[in-house]
């Protein structure tokens, strides 16, 4: 069988908002940022690290924000996630519908939507 692990996800964003995406990934979640390619780096956007896997953030035009499709963030402390957004001003919406799993959502400046989970000890 072959193994499989997630390398990325990418998220749209739209043209000449690479500030205001490293403001919220990086100065707000605390992402880390990695160089793209000079290959690829005329397109824009940005590429972030988590842990060992990576979030895209590709340039599009006409953009429209994905509110229902979304990645899903495992994080070990949840509260304080939800702190750095809360003062950030971003609206956190709970969800209690995941049984045992503490988890809510907001959206990124542009209106993707984000979801944010609970660990669970392994």
């Amino acid at each position: 069988m072959t193994s499989y692990r997630l390398h990325h996800v990418q998220l749209a964003v739209p043209p000449g908002s690479e500030e205001a995406a490293r403001g919220f990934y990086v100065g707000v979640l605390g992402m880390e940022e990695v160089p793209k390619p000079a290959t690829l780096a005329g397109r824009g956007g940005l590429w972030l690290r988590l842990g060992r896997e990576e979030l895209h953030l590709g340039v599009e035009v006409g953009f429209r924000p994905s509110r229902k499709a979304h990645p899903a963030f495992e994080v070990e402390d949840l509260g304080t996630v939800r702190r750095r957004l809360e003062t950030a001003g971003a609206a956190v919406q709970d969800d209690q519908l995941l049984p045992g799993r503490a988890r809510f959502y907001t959206h990124d400046p542009f209106g993707n939507r984000l979801e944010f989970v609970a660990s669970v000890p392994r």
